[in-house]
């Protein structure tokens, strides 16, 4: 059965969005369509930017976000302690430095949660190496989850999965099209991204060049159908084979004129050929682009940015080194801290944590990844905010899926759902949007877990949100409007308006 997107479905969920109550510091969600026109979001006087950490490989949520009240910890604990190793973490324990590293005994307990809201009985906790996160989340209230997201076409109930009567979203449990999906809304293929429609939304006509910029190469969520995304290495913007000097003047092995030739060679062609003309205007983009950044960018050893070791941290076997995700974070932070001059005011970036593909090892690589997870997002969340511009930045994490309850004996295999967590002084946090989902037990047939509506075989979790709905959230915060948010997520009306989560002030 198709999912409904009709006139008409667009139509009520445009009407039940003006009806909605406000969403916060009086503001509603928008009332008037014809004010909240792409044309009149090129015109925002205000910064804002929307920071993607995709942690790619599909992250355990199940050990990230965990219930803890007690028939879930049961639950949990029953499904997870499997042989030869156990991926259960552990509750009210203090860490065992006699463990091997990443083991659950070596983490310690898992780390309470202190919701600024009544979660009817339900108790959640982060992973035991989430403790600055346990912090933004309790103390400063700054983070916020949202739980059990994934690619949805329309609500799916469990009974309506096993019967089949509603469609599900293709290559579910494929990396490659997973990403996709939660990039683009499309199984791999697709060439334009949620995050870049946005960004065509918001962009003024004249100044889009760094409007998507990707610190970890092409990111399809980054690609709009004006706004073309830009890449920056971990220094910086990427020069065409050139130095500069002193006094400002590029180089080609310490001669200015080779480089000047060089310039004149790739930016015109020798020919009239279209696609050879396409390619020079992309080379001259790139040298004038380079140039006009690297111009605004402040230094990277300047505070708040640096010194260097701010990017270190301290992995599960007690090495130092430098955080991969971090030093993305920190040209994201340098390339924020441009925006006056370049006179941008709307922003999406990207950055990427790899290796969430724990099928075996999963103790210590996932352990890894949470630290690294967590000292990357206290890194930038401290520069963000030394910048004064914590009010004006949302992070927020995606992964390709979740993965699954049960174990495989060393780690975990494809999953669907999963949480998520939205990071900023925008935030209301300490709030947990979406519902948290029912732990199981497998059932008599094996793994299937007919006791719990929210999951499926291997105890895999089937959304109660769609990426839509998470989106949604994200791009009225940006400032969005109700009829924009429908030719970004054309989806949108299969979906209740007031359950979009109400994560972010207005």
């Amino acid at each position: 059965m198709p999912p409904s997107t009709s006139p008409g479905a667009r139509r009520l969920f445009l009407q039940q969005l003006a009806a909605l109550a406000p969403l916060g510091a009086g503001a509603p969600l928008a009332l008037n369509l014809a004010a909240a026109s792409s044309a009149a979001a090129q015109t925002a006087s205000d910064y804002k930017a929307l920071v993607c950490i995709f942690l790619q490989g599909g992250n355990d949520a199940f050990n990230t976000v965990l219930a803890t009240d007690a028939g879930s910890w049961t639950r949990y604990a029953a499904t997870r302690t499997q042989q030869p190793d156990t991926i259960a973490l552990l509750k009210d324990a203090a860490p065992d430095l006699s463990a091997a590293a990443g083991t659950p005994r070596r983490l310690g307990g898992v780390l309470p949660l202190t919701p600024a809201m009544n979660l009817q009985g339900r108790t959640l906790a982060l992973h035991p190496l989430l403790p600055y996160l346990q912090n933004l989340f309790n103390q400063q209230r700054k983070l916020a989850i949202v739980a059990n997201v994934g690619p949805l076409l329309e609500p799916l109930t469990r009974e309506q999965y096993k019967a089949g009567s509603k469609a599900i979203p293709s290559k579910l449990y494929s990396h490659n099209d997973q990403q996709s999906t939660w990039q683009a809304l499309r199984p791999e293929g697709a060439t334009v991204g949620w995050g870049g429609r946005m960004a065509d939304m918001m962009a003024a006509a004249d100044n889009s060049m760094f409007t998507a910029v990707s610190a970890w190469g092409n990111a399809v969520w980054l690609s709009g159908q004006k706004v073309r995304q830009y890449q920056v290495s971990l220094e910086g913007p990427v020069r065409m084979g050139t130095t500069v000097d002193t006094s400002g003047r590029d180089r080609l092995f310490n001669v200015p004129e080779l480089a000047d030739a060089l310039s004149r060679v790739v930016r015109g062609g020798r020919s009239s050929h279209v696609m050879e003309q396409d390619l020079a205007a992309v080379a001259g983009r790139s040298i004038d682009a380079e140039r006009v950044l690297s111009a605004a960018l402040p230094g990277a050893g300047a505070r708040p940015f640096g010194p260097a070791d701010l990017l270190n941290y301290r992995d599960i076997r007690g090495m130092v080194s430098q955080n991969v995700l971090a030093k993305q974070l920190q040209i994201v932070a340098r390339c924020i801290a441009a925006q006056k001059a370049l006179g941008i005011k709307r922003q999406v970036f990207f950055v990427n944590l790899w290796g969430f593909d724990t099928h075996n090892g999963q103790n210590q690589s996932h352990a890894g990844l949470m630290a690294q997870l967590n000292h990357a997002m206290a890194y930038f969340d401290g520069v963000i905010t030394a910048m004064g511009m914590s009010d004006q930045v949302t992070t927020f994490t995606a992964s390709d899926f979740g993965r699954s309850f049960t174990s495989n004996g060393d780690g975990t295999d494809h999953g669907w759902g999963g949480h998520h967590f939205v990071m900023g002084g925008a935030v209301r946090g300490g709030m947990v949007g979406g519902d948290i989902p029912v732990y199981g037990t497998r059932s008599a047939r094996g793994n299937d877990f007919d006791n719990s509506p929210d999951q499926i075989q291997n105890g895999i979790l089937l959304p109660s949100l769609a990426i839509e709905q998470y989106g949604a959230m994200l791009g009225r915060w940006f400032g969005l409007g109700p009829q924009d948010l429908l030719e970004v997520f054309p989806r949108l009306p299969n979906f209740a308006a007031d359950k979009i989560p109400n994560m972010l002030k207005a």
